[in-house]
């Protein structure tokens, strides 16, 4: 059983300056980069995902902005793949499931942004492909929505999605714990 660290849309227009930030998005790329540290030092295979939204009415993560650049917490190595989607979910229409597969791949810990959106979508597709899903809670950030004419908080937002992959679909743990777990059996 290998496992790879997944790191989902960690760009610059999600930080403070950006087209989109959002809520403690320095706070989250801090513990991805010591996951990232982590999964480097034991060998284990990284996947970058950055999402690229090329469209004429597209409000941040456009091509060629240095809002939809990596960011630097956790800028990849020379060999570390970096897959571009233009969906919330990594897998659709991408080379994320193969690429994994060709890796031997089937455990994943996700880390990234925004929970609510793209992390989510992920880890659900990630599930229905068969890989076993583990997701860095603090290694993952997303903002306030609305809803009914209600605002829910960022913080409500995060734990609410968290708190439904981690009934049944994903592991649900702090990045410290799934960098050092099982690193034995990788």
């Amino acid at each position: 059983m290998a496992r790879a660290l997944v790191v989902v849309d960690i760009q610059n227009d999600y930080f403070p300056g950006g087209a989109n930030p959002l809520a403690g998005p320095e706070a989250a790329a801090e513990q991805a980069r010591a996951l990232l540290d982590a999964f480097r030092a034991s060998g284990e295979p990284v996947f970058h995902i950055r999402h690229v939204w090329d469209a004429p009415d597209a409000l941040y993560l456009r091509p060629g902005t240095p809002g939809g650049e990596i960011n630097e917490a956790v800028e990849p190595e020379p060999g570390e793949a970096v897959i571009e989607k233009a969906f919330p979910n990594a897998f659709l229409e991408t080379s994320l499931d193969g690429d994994l597969k060709a890796a031997g791949v089937d455990r994943l810990v996700v880390c990234g942004m925004m929970t609510s959106m793209c992390v989510d979508a992920t880890v659900r597709a990630g599930v229905d492909l068969g890989y076993e899903v583990s997701v860095a809670h603090d290694a993952c950030a997303t903002m306030s929505l609305e809803f009914g004419g209600r605002r829910i908080e960022a913080p409500d937002v995060h734990a609410a999605f968290l708190a439904a992959l981690a009934d049944g679909y994903a592991t649900v743990g702090a990045a410290a714990d799934l960098s050092a777990a099982d690193l034995s059996t990788t």
